[in-house]
């Protein structure tokens, strides 16, 4: 297990994180340039060694109920690859995370553009849109009404 002062060291090589000293010698490392509200990577780190980083955008990890993961027994590698991912999870919007780009036929030939953009998901028929939807769901479930599938 790393120490307090090693931990430190490690999160302190990652220039983007703006340090934040907190109650009881503890530490909270922020990363300003979020897309999203969660700007906390490093969160309660305490001179004890104990603490957790922003996990939540990340697939890979286990997480408690906030998205937090507990770095308590993390090596130096093991934390840098965290933080990173963390970083790099909280720079990518969802359309960067898990982009969607699909054409949708009828049965007359006509096409359709299912793309995830931004927080959404739109239908185009060339550069018309055809409807805007919150869920990749709720669109192709609209596509699928009107009589298109996947191609």
């Amino acid at each position: 297990m790393l120490s307090f002062e090693e931990k430190l060291a490690v999160i302190e090589e990652f220039d983007e994180l703006e340090k934040k000293e907190i109650s009881l010698g503890r530490v909270n490392f922020h990363f300003e340039e979020s897309l999203y509200d969660k700007k906390i990577v490093v969160y309660r780190l305490h001179p004890n060694g104990n603490g957790f980083v922003y996990g939540g955008e990340i697939d890979e990890v286990e997480t408690d109920a906030k998205g937090m993961v507990n770095i308590k027994d993390y090596e130096a590698d093991e934390l840098r690859e965290l933080i990173r991912a963390s970083i790099d999870s909280l720079s990518l919007s969802p359309a960067e995370k898990d982009p969607v780009m699909e054409e949708w036929l009828n049965d007359a030939d006509q096409a359709l553009v299912l793309i995830r953009e931004d927080d959404g998901f739109n239908v185009y028929a060339d550069e018309s849109l055809e409807g805007t939807f919150n869920t990749y769901q709720e669109a192709a479930d609209f596509l699928n009404q009107e009589g298109f599938s996947r191609a």
